[in-house]
């Protein structure tokens, strides 16, 4: 049986230099204006089990705006609109950050606080 060799280099550059691939696109000014805040709630340290309990309550698991909805016979469907707060990934960090340190931490339960 024949070995496959592969020798081609992979030297291609895209003939314009802003080109960005459809999935990277470069952040826009509201995403920079926002990056301040952002890193406000990336550094909110949970270091106290009634905070962590408060954070697991205010903020949802699950997003409460996505909906069916019948309609005349049809169904309407409502994404979850919780994607458009630009804050969105950080509170889901600060979430998860809370839910670790009631497990690890302190060693509580938090199979309510889960969807």
């Amino acid at each position: 049986m024949e070995t496959i060799n592969h020798t081609h280099e992979h030297t291609h550059t895209h003939p314009h230099p802003n080109y960005h691939p459809p999935n990277q696109k470069k952040p826009g000014w509201f995403h920079n204006l926002l990056n301040p805040l952002r890193r406000v709630v990336d550094g909110i340290q949970v270091k106290n089990n009634r905070f962590a309990h408060l954070i697991c309550q205010t903020i949802p698991c699950c997003c409460p705006f996505e909906r069916q909805i019948k309609l005349f016979g049809k169904t309407i469907d409502i994404p979850p609109l919780c994607k458009l707060n630009p804050l969105y990934d950080e509170f889901v960090g600060l979430r998860f950050r809370a839910l670790s340190y009631l497990a690890d931490v302190c060693g509580e339960d938090v199979t309510k606080y889960i969807c």
